[in-house]
C-alpha cells in the first residue's frame, strides 16, 4: 500500500491540534466503538446466517408444496370442465347423427317404395297372411299342420341365391379368305 508523505506540521497546526486534542480523542474512541460494533454485527450475522438460511429453505419448501397443490387443483378443475364440455359436444353430435340417420332411412324407404320394393313390414305382413291361409287350408283339408312359412322365409332370406352358371362363349367359325 502506498503511503502518503505527510508535510511537517506547521506551528499553527500544532497549536490547533493541541487545543482540540480532547475532541480528537473522543472522535477516535467513537470511531473505535463503531468499528467494534460493526465487527460484532458481522460475527453475529455469520453465526446466525446458517440458521436463517435453513429457516428460509424450510419456508420455501412449504410455499412450493402449497403452490403445487393449488396448481393441481386448478388442473383437475380445468380437466373436469373440458371433459364435461366434450361429453356435451359428443351427445349433441350423436343427436345430429341420429337425425341424419333417420332422414337417410326415410329417403331410402321412399325411393324403394317408388321402385316398387316392398318394405320389411310389408313382407312380414305377407308372411303372417300366408301362415294364416296355410292353417285355414290345412283345417279344411284335414291334414296335419306343417311348419309355418315364416321360418322357411327367414331361412330362405339367409341363403344366398345361387349364382347363375356361366356357359363358355362359343367362337364364331373362322371364315375363309377370298382369293
Amino acid at each position: 500500500m502506498v503511503k502518503k508523505i505527510q508535510k511537517p506540521a506547521s506551528k499553527a497546526d500544532k497549536a490547533a491540534a493541541g487545543s482540540n486534542s480532547p475532541l480528537s480523542g473522543a472522535i477516535r474512541d467513537s470511531a473505535q466503538q463503531i468499528w467494534l460494533a460493526g465487527l460484532g454485527a458481522f460475527s453475529k450475522a455469520q453465526e446466525e446466517g446458517g440458521k436463517v438460511f435453513e429457516t428460509l429453505v424450510k419456508e420455501g419448501l412449504s410455499i412450493q408444496r402449497k403452490t403445487q397443490s393449488v396448481a393441481e387443483e386448478r388442473i383437475n378443475e380445468a380437466t373436469s370442465r373440458v371433459s364435461h364440455m366434450a361429453n356435451d359436444i359428443s351427445s349433441k353430435a350423436q343427436g345430429q347423427w341420429d337425425k341424419l340417420e333417420n332422414i337417410f332411412e326415410e329417403r331410402v324407404a321412399k325411393a324403394l317404395g317408388k321402385l316398387g320394393v316392398p318394405a320389411a313390414r310389408d313382407v312380414e305382413a305377407l308372411v303372417a297372411r300366408i301362415d294364416e291361409l296355410g292353417r285355414m287350408v290345412q283345417e279344411m283339408s284335414g291334414v296335419a299342420p306343417a311348419k309355418p312359412a315364416r321360418k322357411a322365409a327367414s331361412k330362405a332370406s339367409v341363403k344366398a341365391a345361387p349364382a347363375p352358371r356361366k356357359t363358355p362363349a362359343r367362337k364364331a367359325p373362322a371364315r375363309k379368305k377370298a382369293a
